[in-house]
């Protein structure tokens, strides 16, 4: 096994603390990354504080992760020592499932292993994730970085990019398109910037006055106050697509009105509590729907990134040290951010 080093919660109200353990040793298909920075997304909090229940302890959160290879296995092909190389949500699936097949392995019918807080096949343990020096993955799950990238501004993309570029790219947004985005955190920033960049007009909602100058600097076209109903009115009914952002319960009904006939309105934040439900009857009204959409399949992921790598498209950041990281959170939850943490892992040395 091969030592590590990291940041883990221990229970679901204790700080996350420096935490020495193992990954395991390199397969014949494995990838061994040299973390340089990881993001930090609000399902980290979420796990650390076990808000969704289901957490493990210890859990070293992070999965958005971004380094360079230090090591490959006999048969890895894609990638040799000293190539950038990013880690998402996923370390591994079945690979065997219809939705693997389809290239879908966020949706794997045995459930996809996720970078922190699953059982590894391999050992059995418990996987562990970025806010940690080093990294072991099978190659099928990592991801190619351009060799000129910001590493720091790019590790974001690995879940709020995916997060957002997904749903964009299955509802086919395009040149006469238009969009909502709700929400301008760091999944909201990232839709308003890669919807725009795909030719749609975005309108950006927000329930902040004192985000209309970023979200039009952002690429949004027009920002709302959506606590102000004059300005939501002139809305209803002529959107094709929203991309609902936040991750905190609040009425979809505000919303689903905005939505012409057939439009969607999809759900990428995952709250504490459960929304209450919409109104069936504005659904009906308009043959409009409700979706969701979950990360992406790698192939998709890496069609993300050469999309952002093409266009400058990267994540606005503020670059913290690790031992900030319970700060952080805190600055988080209280949208003290502009627009992702991401964590300098070589402050770990420190």
């Amino acid at each position: 096994m091969l030592p590590a080093r990291g940041y883990a919660a221990t229970a679901p109200d204790a700080p996350l603390a420096p935490h020495a353990f193992e990954r395991r040793d390199l397969g014949p298909r494995d990838v061994q990354i040299a973390i340089a920075f990881c993001g930090v997304c609000h399902s980290d909090l979420h796990m650390a504080r076990s808000e969704w229940g289901t957490t493990p302890y210890p859990l070293v959160p992070g999965h958005e992760i971004v380094g360079h290879v230090t090591a490959v296995g006999a048969e890895v092909s894609g990638f040799a020592p000293g190539d950038p190389a990013g880690v998402g949500c996923m370390v591994d699936s079945c690979r065997t499932c219809e939705e693997c097949g389809a290239g879908l392995e966020q949706f794997c019918e045995q459930g996809n292993i996720q970078t922190y807080g699953s059982i590894e096949p391999q050992t059995g343990k418990t996987t562990a994730g970025g806010y940690s020096n080093t990294i072991v993955v099978d190659e099928a799950f990592v991801l190619r970085i351009a060799p000129d990238a910001d590493l720091a501004a790019t590790a974001p993309l690995l879940c709020a990019g995916i997060t957002t570029y997904s749903p964009l790219r299955h509802w086919d947004v395009g040149p006469g398109s238009k969009v909502g985005i709700v929400g301008l955190g760091g999944l909201g920033h990232m839709g308003v910037k890669l919807a725009a960049a795909m030719g749609a007009e975005v309108v950006l909602f927000t329930t902040s006055e004192d985000k209309i100058a970023d979200g039009k600097a952002l690429g949004a076209h027009e920002v709302v106050v959506s606590k102000d109903r004059a300005q939501m009115k002139p809305h209803t009914g002529s959107l094709d697509l929203i991309i609902n952002t936040v991750a905190a319960s609040h009425d979809l009904d505000t919303y689903l009105r905005l939505l012409r006939r057939d439009g969607s309105m999809v759900l990428v934040g995952v709250p504490e509590h459960p929304h209450p439900s919409p109104s069936v009857f504005m659904l009906l009204s308009r043959r409009r729907k409700l979706s969701g959409s979950l990360i992406g399949g790698i192939a998709e992921t890496q069609e993300m990134l050469d999309f952002c790598a093409e266009r400058g498209i990267t994540s606005d950041i503020e670059i913290i040290p690790i031992s900030a990281i319970n700060d952080a959170y805190e600055r988080m939850l209280a949208g003290d951010v502009r627009f992702r943490f991401v964590i300098d892992m070589a402050t770990l040395e420190g």
